[in-house]
């Protein structure tokens, strides 16, 4: 039977001090600031990545850190989903994306991986494709070709203030989407333009 009560966030990055600073781990940032506003002190390792179950009354929330390397991330996620029998639908996968740029944030459910390696190890363990994502913009680099540096790259230090930020309005997206849902989630992050400052701007 599935089990309505617990919702899965997962974060996709790279384990360790070589990336952790990287574009493609801001999912393992949001991820760390939903477990600083629950006063999550440490993650255990269990399910190949860094895990938390945070008890909410009645629910409670699951995070998760794959430490497979991006491209095996879907391994970690299917042993959790597994465990706990989750439904796709109380899933939602925190991850960077090119396509959008810095200060954007995309809820979405379902459809192509789009490129992202992550993305597309989770579908491939999960066998399908319906289960939330919370895409965050890091932009393009200048050459297409260079896709794959730039990811592994450090935000710049201009970038970086509204990288922050980003990640922070990030987690606020995360925890109205296990709260209120995600057509809630959506209409109030999709299109939204983050700022430096404490306000957001939608354009």
């Amino acid at each position: 039977m599935n089990d309505e009560k617990r919702w899965l966030v997962v974060g996709l990055g790279n384990p360790g001090p070589r990336y952790a600073e990287t574009r493609h781990n801001i999912g393992f940032w949001v991820v760390d600031r939903v477990a600083a506003r629950w006063s999550v002190v440490r993650f255990e390792h269990r399910f190949d990545g860094e895990f938390a179950a945070i008890a909410d009354g009645e629910r409670s929330l699951l995070l998760l850190k794959p430490m497979t390397f991006m491209n095996l991330s879907g391994r970690s996620v299917r042993q959790v989903v597994q465990w706990y029998k989750l439904p796709l639908d109380h899933v939602l996968v925190v991850h960077d994306d090119m396509d959008l740029p810095l200060g954007a944030l995309r809820f979405r459910l379902g459809g192509s991986a789009a490129g992202h390696h992550g993305v597309e190890s989770v579908m491939a363990e999960l066998g399908s494709d319906c289960f939330a994502r919370l895409r965050i913009g890091i932009g393009r680099p200048p050459r297409r070709e260079a896709g794959r540096e730039y990811v592994l790259e450090p935000f710049p230090s201009a970038e970086r203030p509204l990288a922050e930020r980003v990640a922070d309005v990030a987690a606020e997206a995360v925890i109205v989407w296990y709260r209120e849902g995600l057509t809630v989630a959506m209409n109030r992050f999709n299109g939204m333009r983050v700022s430096v400052s404490e306000e957001t701007l939608a354009p």
